[in-house]
């Protein structure tokens, strides 16, 4: 057999192979993305920030909400005018005026990128929504916006149930929410004190609080009875609360029932269903389309946003892109042009159970048909069989959703499915939706998104522990995680060990540069602070330490750790000869004299 020898590129090869130019304005410096597949952004056109168009995608409409006016209003020398007298009630219509809110001003200091001419804009053209009731701004509501030329945002779901939780867990799940950085808040309460529970969190709450107004509307009775005077005022209670985003399932209609005949999970929306058996029993159409001017008014008075809900979204990944959820789709279309002729901000929300060949079909055919309005999707999960793992399968899809168009996502939490969150599940749903937007925004190009991946990218290659920790998204997780292995900061983590581990090792070709920026190089480690109590549950939860070992690292001393201050500690490998530094990467404290003790195998 004859060797053939792999031959080196020409030159004229040699780095034939390039990303593609920097989006944005050519002339501008930005460290954000050196190189992006994503468009160019267009903030101020019906593409801000958003991926190429694969083929056969639909185009974006040409249509905005400046084409949907109220029959009043005149247009005149390239202005739209107001009938006489006429005063602004919604975010929407002060755009239509020109004018820049204390609302819109407040979202341009949260995303730095825009200003505040650019979100007046996107918000009269219907790209974006500012979900800020007049009453939650008498609050604490700190206002944000959602929409494709701002950053990804992310909604987490609470609620009582009839059988489990109470006002005082809902709070505190929503500080919890908060906690993370969930961006809205949906109060999906269907037992308990619903109106208490509701007010509680109104008057808790930083953030946009949105919920599905026909849950409360038959607490205490049947679906069957729900009428037109009922869904009014169940509405005007809500908004009059405070609620800044209302889901209506108003796009299921009579017509769309028998294209769900043959679905393998039917209909899984909650208001989708019940609206669907109200009209299987009354013979007549959907009670919130017939009434939909009705609600816009109530809609309006309030400055609540819709978030037009999406009763037929699949269930399965056999069931979607179906013809039900097409059909109602096109309903969502109308409803969004019927809003704003009403005035009101509106968002559109979007399926669940999507193949992921599908997700960027489904986000470009709704920019398509609801002209840009803002897309709410929830997920979606990218297969069915992971039950108790479907933050991880949903957020997937969401990371792809968001990519393609989505502007908020809706978390998935482990318990989806299965039961309702506990604090745990509402954490790990936020940080894994958290994930999923930043690596969209990261992808999509949007100035600044990646300047904390980089910084943290120094850190680590300084070996710089704490700040490596400080700009971490979960700081107590990470550094937990780093001490359940090897308890002081040194120049080596337990992951490589000191011989194999390739951080190191570059700092030390002084060719290069890596390790060396200023403000993160670190040449004299620290012994690391003892855990907090969060940290150490965070361990208690692993189960990978005894409870002796938690206790060691929750007490451990400067004296017990061979460090005075500004020494460094006695296990950096410039600090012992290198056998010594190799052992100590081994070896723990005697949890009871909290001395070194002989190096011993954890289990």
């Amino acid at each position: 057999m004859t060797d053939h020898p792999i031959q080196p590129r020409s030159e004229s090869q040699a780095g034939s192979w390039k990303l593609p130019p920097i989006g944005g304005d050519p002339g501008e410096t930005r460290r954000t993305t050196p190189g992006s597949f994503a468009r160019v952004s267009q903030v101020g056109e019906p593409l801000g920030f958003s991926s190429p168009d694969t083929p056969g995608m639909p185009p974006p409409s040409d249509k905005t909400a400046w084409n949907f006016m109220p029959a009043d209003w005149i247009r005149r020398n390239g202005r739209w005018l107001p009938p006489e007298g006429f005063v602004a009630a919604t975010q929407l219509e002060h755009a239509r005026l020109g004018e820049i809110t204390a609302e819109m001003r407040r979202v341009a200091e949260r995303e730095p990128h825009l200003t505040p001419e650019q979100v007046r804009d996107e918000v009269a053209a219907g790209r974006m929504v500012i979900p800020a009731n007049k009453i939650h701004l008498g609050h604490h509501l700190d206002p944000m916006c959602i929409g494709r030329a701002s950053l990804t945002k992310v909604n987490a779901n609470m609620g009582a149930s009839p059988v489990s939780s109470s006002i005082e867990d809902e709070v505190e799940k929503l500080r919890w929410a908060e906690r993370w950085r969930a961006d809205t808040v949906m109060d999906l309460s269907t037992g308990g004190d619903l109106y208490a529970t509701r007010e509680a969190i109104i008057r808790s709450s930083t953030v946009p609080i949105g919920t599905v107004p026909i849950y409360s509307m038959i607490i205490g009775r049947s679906i069957e009875d729900l009428d037109e005077e009922m869904i009014l005022s169940g509405l005007e209670e809500q908004a009059r609360q405070g609620v800044d985003y209302f889901t209506i399932h108003a796009g299921i209609l009579r017509e769309h029932l028998p294209l769900v005949r043959d679905r393998l999970i039917g209909i899984v929306s909650r208001g989708g269903s019940l609206l669907a058996k109200w009209m299987l029993q009354h013979g007549k159409q959907n009670p919130m389309y017939t009434l939909w001017d009705e609600i816009c008014a109530v809609m309006r008075r309030y400055d609540v946003t819709f978030s037009i809900g999406d009763g037929l979204r699949p269930g399965g990944l056999a069931d979607a892109t179906d013809a039900a959820q097409l059909k109602e789709l096109e309903t969502l279309g109308d409803l969004t042009e019927r809003a704003w002729a009403n005035g009101c901000q509106v968002m559109v929300e979007g399926p669940g159970h999507v193949p992921f060949d599908q997700i960027e079909f489904n986000m470009k055919l709704e920019r398509r048909i609801c002209h840009g309005a803002p897309f709410y999707v929830l997920g979606p999960l990218v297969t069915d069989i992971f039950p108790g793992y479907d933050h991880i399968t949903s957020c997937i899809g969401a990371t792809a959703a968001a990519y393609h168009g989505a502007a908020m996502l809706c978390y998935v939490t482990p318990k989806e499915h299965l039961g309702l969150p506990k604090k745990d599940d509402v954490k790990q749903g936020v940080i894994a939706y958290k994930i999923a937007a930043h690596a969209a925004d990261v992808a999509l190009g949007i100035p600044g998104s990646r300047d904390r991946d980089d910084e943290l990218t120094q850190a680590r290659a300084a070996l710089n522990w704490e700040k490596h920790f400080e700009l971490s998204f979960d700081p107590d997780t990470a550094r937990a995680y780093h001490d359940e292995d090897l308890d002081v900061d040194t120049d080596f983590c337990a992951m490589c060990g000191h011989d194999w581990c390739s951080v190191r090792i570059s700092k030390e070709i002084v060719e290069f540069v890596s390790g060396t920026a200023e403000g993160y190089a670190w040449d004299s480690p620290r012994v690391s602070a003892a855990l907090t109590e969060e940290q150490q549950e965070i361990l208690k939860k692993r189960g990978v330490l005894s409870a002796a070992e938690v206790h060691h690292l929750a007490s451990k001393t400067r004296r017990a750790m061979g460090g005075d201050g500004g020494s460094k500690a006695a296990c950096h490998s410039s600090q012992v000869e290198t056998d010594a530094a190799k052992q100590m990467q081994d070896q723990q404290l005697d949890p009871v004299t909290l001395e070194p003790a002989p190096a011993q195998t954890r289990v």
